[in-house]
């Protein structure tokens, strides 16, 4: 079992990362193997929205995300975390969502599980927090949970968050352990993947990688 933990606070030792630091912590501890990633570490580039990986596969862009995805599409958990920015995440989280978008059409997701965590520093945090599962979400994970703390609320609410953080590790590591099922969010991924199978095959002479993906998983 491997959970990786994806970081987007660009400060150094951030009290974004000690979060995901944590919840790492408490995946091991659970009996996952980990990775922790920083994304200020690689070189992302913005998609260019040409529809080439739905063509194709492949990504016009010659850098590093690949080497991020694959860690991803490898892991059975996900844990993204990210800084409020004016009641979003980083502009390096936002470019890293944008260029899975294939992710999203080809359901890729599905059966893997995913946490989040956030810190803000007035208000916000947790909201944060919610938009990177409901990313994930719609990529086929399953969420198990999320800590946001408003650094506002002060340093004994953080501990507080810090140790919700540890419980989430061991409680996504059991998920994937148990492959937990969430009746819910099952409803939700059935009718995200037949509202794929519907756009994709309706857009099958213009995206034809994706549209043997669906024809090798047995869902077409």
């Amino acid at each position: 079992m491997q959970v990786v933990g994806i970081n987007s606070s660009p400060r150094k030792k951030s009290n974004t990362d000690l979060l995901l630091t944590t919840v790492l912590t408490g995946a091991s501890d659970g009996g996952c193997e980990t990775v922790h990633i920083d994304l200020y570490n690689y070189e992302i580039e913005y998609c260019k929205a040409c529809d080439t990986c739905y063509k194709t596969g492949s990504c016009v862009l010659m850098d590093e995300f690949p080497d991020i995805y694959e860690v991803i599409l490898e892991s059975d958990g996900i844990i993204l975390s990210s800084p409020n920015y004016i009641n979003n995440v980083t502009a390096k989280m936002k470019t890293l969502l944008d260029r899975m978008a294939d992710t999203v059409h080809c359901q890729r997701l599905l059966g893997k599980y995913s946490a989040a965590v956030s810190t803000a520093g007035g208000s916000g945090a947790q909201e944060v927090a919610d938009y990177l599962n409901q990313s994930l979400f719609i990529m086929g994970a399953s969420v198990v949970g999320s800590v946001g703390v408003n650094l506002s609320d002060g340093e004994e609410m953080f501990q507080k968050g810090v140790d919700q953080s540890y419980q989430l590790g061991i409680q996504l590591a059991d998920a994937i352990l148990t492959k937990a099922e969430y009746p819910d969010q099952q409803e939700g991924h059935a009718a995200m993947l037949e509202r794929m199978k519907q756009l994709v095959s309706f857009r099958k002479d213009e995206w034809p990688y994706e549209y043997e993906y669906f024809t090798d998983k047995k869902w077409l």
